[in-house]
């Protein structure tokens, strides 16, 4: 007997049931029937077309005349006819030759460089940077800096305050109606009734096992806690810190004076008597008297009109008036439909629902009825064997 797994003896997924394939009526085409009668297939360029008599053209490319020979095809190309082989002798070199004698004396390793440096004494430089020695001014320190000497107060002006809006609140209530409270109408009627079936749990005598594969297969193992490394106690170093820079112990101050400004001093010399403007340019070309030329207009042929503008137009000369006849509106009146029968709550659902007996799957016991476990594959899944009932002999 075939052993088979647990996910095949499920029938949690098995609600799928197939259904018949209605085939949809195909549309029949009516039989097309030819109209009676001839069909006038006379057209514009029929009517008014003139044919002319035309000529075939003449051919002016001359007749193609094949030269047939009767002879034997000659397969021998004009390369091979004509090239003749040349015997090549080869040249001779003018190459003098020239035999290696090795030289008797030992190399001796040295370059032309070698041979032609000259080596020069190095000369040490006279060293410009200042000693290292702190000299301590004797004059006191001078804290006055350009902005300090050159800043000038000015008086600022009073700064303008903007009266603060007291808040009054308005006296009409609150209008908190909306178009939904306004226009809302409640239907007076029953609440729908609940067509759905009573819920009945399944439940099972037995105690439920709490074991499942990952259980039964995966034992804990034991883990040791990991090593904690020794951190070794800070101990503080004896004696005081050194706060002493670089820049402290090797700046040295220097005495340096204001820079002097570049920017000449500006000499103002103060006149009572007014600006003269005049240039020569001014008084050499003195300005012209000249006159704007006025606008050279055509004489109007059409004279003006001299009696008053009616303000009349075409449109409103030939406008006729005529009565506005309102349409006839088709909406139904806003008004709720009330009935003195009961309202008929029975649908399709509740006539035709039939409720389905809850089986349950055979997969979810710890060994399911008429099958006998059998092994465990390497994956976790477990495999039964069927019960075969056995048949007494007549």
């Amino acid at each position: 007997m075939r052993s088979r797994c647990l996910c095949q003896i499920c029938t949690c997924g098995s609600d799928y049931h197939p259904y018949e394939i209605v085939q949809q009526p195909r549309h029949i085409p009516e039989e097309y029937k030819p109209t009676q009668g001839e069909i006038d297939l006379g057209t514009t360029y029929k009517r008014d077309f003139n044919s002319y008599k035309m000529q075939p053209v003449a051919i002016v490319r001359p007749l193609e005349r094949r030269h047939v020979k009767k002879g034997k095809l000659d397969t021998v190309p004009t390369y091979k006819d004509d090239y003749r082989a040349w015997d090549i002798q080869k040249s001779e070199l003018y190459k003098p030759e020239q035999t290696y004698y090795p030289p008797t004396m030992k190399f001796g390793n040295s370059t032309t460089f070698q041979d032609n440096y000259v080596p020069w004494e190095i000369q040490l430089r006279q060293s410009f940077k200042p000693s290292s020695v702190v000299q301590r001014p004797t004059v006191p320190f001078n804290g006055d800096t350009s902005h300090r000497l050159d800043y000038a107060p000015y008086q600022l002006e009073p700064k303008s305050s903007r009266p603060k809006e007291v808040y009054r609140p308005t006296n009409h209530p609150f209008e908190d109606l909306t178009t939904h409270r306004c226009d809302f109408q409640g239907l007076i009627g029953e609440t729908a009734k609940i067509c759905r079936p009573a819920y009945t749990r399944v439940t099972q005598n037995a105690q439920f096992e709490g074991s499942t594969e990952a259980r039964d297969s995966f034992q804990p193992w034991e883990i040791p806690p990991p090593a904690v490394k020794k951190v070794q106690e800070y101990v503080p170093p004896t004696g005081t810190m050194q706060s002493h820079t670089t820049s402290h112990l090797d700046y040295v101050p220097y005495q340096a004076k204001r820079a002097v400004p570049i920017r000449p001093i500006s000499h103002r010399r103060n006149h009572n008597f007014p600006f003269q403007g005049k240039s020569t340019m001014k008084e050499d070309f003195p300005a012209w008297e000249s006159c704007r030329q006025g606008l050279i207009k055509k004489q109007q042929q059409i004279p003006n009109p001299s009696g008053k503008f009616d303000g009349l137009s075409t449109f409103r000369s030939h406008y006729v008036p005529h009565e506005m006849i309102p349409t006839e509106s088709c909406k139904p009146l806003n008004v709720p439909f009330q009935s003195s029968s009961p309202f008929d709550d029975v649908t399709m659902y509740s006539t035709e629902y039939a409720p389905k007996k809850q089986e349950i799957c055979p997969a979810s016991y710890p060994s399911p009825p008429g099958y006998i476990f059998e092994n465990t594959n390497s994956q976790g899944h477990k495999f039964f064997r069927k019960i075969t009932p056995t048949v007494k002999a007549f």
